[in-house]
């Protein structure tokens, strides 16, 4: 099934449902699929939410999909035309967070050799999308309550407030609640994030969405790599839909992208897709309630580096492929125009330019002219190969293998 297909069938699912078209055409912008309620329910609260300048909370498990509300919810403000910077605050050292989000001045601290801005600097008159927020250190969180309640913020090592006006939409796959009572995360600052909150639903609660996306990603990877399509028996897609998918879409995209490598073209059994989902253990072991996040992340990095080897390997294979053909067909040219010119010359056996020869006479007598030109040629230049290659207009390494070829050592 192409894209387009995939397409239309999760259009019309969409429609049986009755669905807000802004949040069909949210969807497809965006390239969201499925249709079951929670999405579409999560997916309608980011476009209802959009015009109104509220700041948002996105919530949900790792790997859900959290990324697509912000640009939605951009997309459909009056800050769409501003720019919309996303943070991934657990990739930021403590150390540098305030200087990324608010800007440094020159000799605020080592290595800072001139004045910087900080996103919330850059992105005034549009949104900042804070990943993982709950990795801000409580420090850096007082400022962006400050951010939040005046505009206002300084860069590190300034005394000048300065102001700004961006809409904030976070973004945590952590119970916030619970980081509160840890004192971990502050309360004044959950309240101002969460004016509006948005929960993206774990995949395992989402039904046949999962059965739709397999089949997107299957079609994706086999539409960028040229594979043939894999094909799911209705045991493997039950397997599909009953697995608890501990990581959720972005686990699914890997299984189903490690499936479409090497078993494209095939039936794909559930006794085939357990070996995915479960490389370390029987598939009679699978229901003896092992940690299916550990296999999982075993199988990430194992499986995974072989996927990406064994593409490596295939692309470099059929580049050196088709660099060779190229070069042979360079060096075919080269030699017969060489052996054209060398011939007239000296022989006077080929035709005329305006004469063409038949591709029977071409393929038979090529080969034979091509040999005889480098044959004079090497006697001409006392064997010398270099003289002769220079001679005949052709790399060195071309002659060395035409010699070889033709027998001439």
């Amino acid at each position: 099934m192409d894209l387009e297909s995939l397409d239309i069938l999760d259009t019309l699912s969409a429609d049986k449902r009755s669905v807000d078209p802004e949040v069909l055409a949210a969807k497809q912008r965006f390239g969201i699929v499925g249709n079951s309620p929670a999405l579409l329910n999560a997916i309608e609260r980011a476009v209802k939410v959009a015009p109104v300048d509220l700041s948002v909370l996105v919530t949900g498990e790792s790997g859900t999909g959290k990324e697509f509300f912000p640009r939605i919810i951009h997309q459909g403000s009056p800050r769409r035309h501003g720019r919309y910077i996303a943070v991934n605050c657990g990739a930021i050292p403590e150390g540098t967070i305030d200087s990324e989000l608010f800007g440094h001045e020159k000799g605020s601290f080592t290595g800072a050799i001139a004045t910087r801005k900080g996103y919330f600097e850059e992105a005034d008159g549009g949104t900042i999308f804070l990943d993982e927020v709950a990795e801000l250190p409580l420090t850096t969180q007082a400022r962006l309550l400050r951010v939040l309640e005046t505009g206002e913020f300084l860069k590190v090592g300034s005394s000048t407030v300065q102001k700004t006006n961006v809409r904030i939409v976070a973004a945590t796959n952590v119970n916030l609640v619970q980081a509160i009572a840890k004192g971990k995360f502050r309360e004044d600052l959950y309240y101002r994030l969460s004016t509006i909150r948005i929960e993206v639903p774990p995949l395992r609660v989402r039904g046949n969405d999962i059965e739709l996306l397999a089949r997107r990603f299957a079609a994706d990877f086999s539409e960028k790599y040229r594979t043939p399509l894999p094909t799911f028996d209705d045991d493997a897609r039950r397997l599909l839909l009953s697995y608890n998918w501990p990581g959720n879409v972005r686990q699914l995209k890997n299984i189903i992208e490690q499936v479409s490598l090497f078993e494209g073209g095939h039936t794909v059994t559930a006794s085939i897709l357990e070996t995915y989902l479960n490389p370390d253990s029987d598939s009679s072991d699978d229901t003896n309630g092992r940690n299916r996040t550990e296999v999982t992340a075993h199988h990430d990095y194992a499986r995974e580096r072989e996927m990406l080897f064994n593409m490596i390997f295939s692309l470099r294979s059929r580049v050196e492929h088709l660099a060779e053909r190229i070069d042979k067909l360079s060096d075919n040219k080269a030699i017969a125009h060489n052996v054209q010119k060398d011939t007239s010359h000296h022989i006077g056996l080929l035709p005329p330019p305006s004469a063409s020869p038949t591709a029977e006479e071409t393929s038979e007598t090529m080969a034979d002219k091509e040999r005889r030109a480098i044959s004079e040629a090497l006697e001409r230049n006392d064997g010398k190969r270099r003289a002769t290659a220079k001679e005949l207009n052709i790399p060195e390494r071309t002659l060395y293998r035409k010699i070889k070829e033709y027998g001439l050592e």
